[in-house]
């Protein structure tokens, strides 16, 4: 399970949102979602992903943030000699939700469908 301690150092101040957009883009791509979201791609880019932060809410236990995730997918050919596919990247997007312990800064992360 992941953690975000700066992210929980900082719920209740004005930079909340811009420490959880960093720290988020700080993770590894394998730690979201993303592969499962992908919609016109195969695998998931290794150029990085951005993130934007959509709504933040918290009840007594947790912090509520939903976030978009704008990244780059792949369409991966055989990568034969004579294989006519080009490695291009395709935009992708998908929206998460994570739920931020308050207590331990564990994280868990949810997919959201369309």
């Amino acid at each position: 399970m992941l953690k975000l301690p700066e992210s929980l150092k900082s719920w209740g101040t004005p930079g909340f949102k811009e420490t959880l957009k960093k720290e988020i883009e700080l993770l590894e791509a394998s730690q979201l979602p993303l592969q499962q979201a992908l919609s016109i791609s195969s695998h998931v880019s290794d150029s990085g992903f951005k993130v934007l932060i959509l709504n933040v809410s918290e009840n007594p236990g947790f912090i509520n943030a939903k976030a978009g995730i704008f990244y780059s997918g792949i369409i991966a050919g055989c990568s034969c000699a004579d294989d006519p596919t080009p490695m291009s990247e395709h935009n992708e997007y998908c929206e998460i939700l994570l739920l931020i312990d308050k207590k331990t800064a564990e994280t868990s992360v949810k997919l959201l469908s369309d």
